[in-house]
């Protein structure tokens, strides 16, 4: 009898799902088209940076991605799961930070993390261990019982990293999380997410328009009106621009997107 297993190759991986499948997604406010069919995908472990201008796109996108919106057209995929067929199950393992703070300024941190772990789910002793590791990872823990209120701008962006790492998820959504914050601060979390992704396998899509927070080895996106402009590692990019920056391909993708709409 043929041993089925002998046709397969040795070499063959099996290809990850993807930590989120974008397929066909358009979107309208009125007659202005803001999303115009975007597709792609974030593999496990792959940080993956969303640039684009004000108004091309991203914040419509993210919306869309955390079901503040519907989806009218094309198809969003959560760790294989659509909202289509699973409906608000296709977020669990979804974490998020959003541009603007959502923390209770009145609560401590501790007590800011324990109730997103209950509305979670959680159980008290998990918890609170996965409280303190995720703060002792952000160099926050010693604040655990300071009010937020009282927090410099940092040091709340670091709590509610903390917050959507809490239930371990697959996909990590930041939207422009380092806005408003001095350089230092900027660095600190922008390396914490990098390392985030490949320690914990943790698939991020970071929305920005700052080119300092891309990495060389980043899967970056490019977002104008509404279309994907590039889609492809940093380094295929600037090869295919023949670019030495991520700056250079931007200022130069958005001028020819300009002249072609003329």
């Amino acid at each position: 009898m043929t041993d089925t297993l002998s046709n397969q190759s040795p070499h063959s991986e099996m290809v990850p799902t993807a930590a989120i499948s974008i397929e066909g997604v358009s979107y309208n406010y009125g007659k202005r088209k803001a999303l115009d069919d975007v597709s792609f995908q974030v593999l496990p472990g792959q940080f993956t940076a969303l640039l684009g201008a004000n108004g091309a796109g991203k914040s419509t996108l993210l919306s869309l991605i955390t079901r503040l919106f519907d989806t009218p057209d094309g198809t969003i995929s959560i760790d294989g799961k659509s909202f289509a067929s699973h409906g608000s199950k296709a977020l669990a393992p979804l974490g998020v930070v959003f541009q603007q703070t959502t923390l209770d300024l009145d609560l401590s941190v501790r007590q800011n993390l324990r109730y997103f772990a209950r509305l979670r789910g959680m159980s008290s002793s998990f918890a609170k261990q996965r409280i303190e590791e995720t703060l002792s990872a952000l160099e926050m823990f010693e604040r655990v019982d300071e009010r937020v209120r009282d927090l410099n701008g940092g040091h709340r962006r670091r709590v509610e990293i903390a917050r959507s790492m809490l239930h371990q998820p697959k996909l990590l959504l930041l939207d422009e999380p380092t806005v408003g914050l001095d350089i230092q601060t900027r660095r600190v979390i922008v390396n914490h997410i990098h390392n985030l992704a490949k320690a914990d396998n943790v698939a991020v899509l970071w929305t920005t328009h700052l080119m300092d927070e891309i990495w060389d080895e980043d899967h970056l996106i490019v977002l104008d009106k509404g279309k994907i402009i590039e889609d492809g590692t940093v380094r295929e990019i600037l090869a295919k621009n023949e670019a030495n920056s991520v700056s250079d391909v931007f200022e130069s993708i958005i001028i020819q997107e300009e002249e072609r709409l003329k």
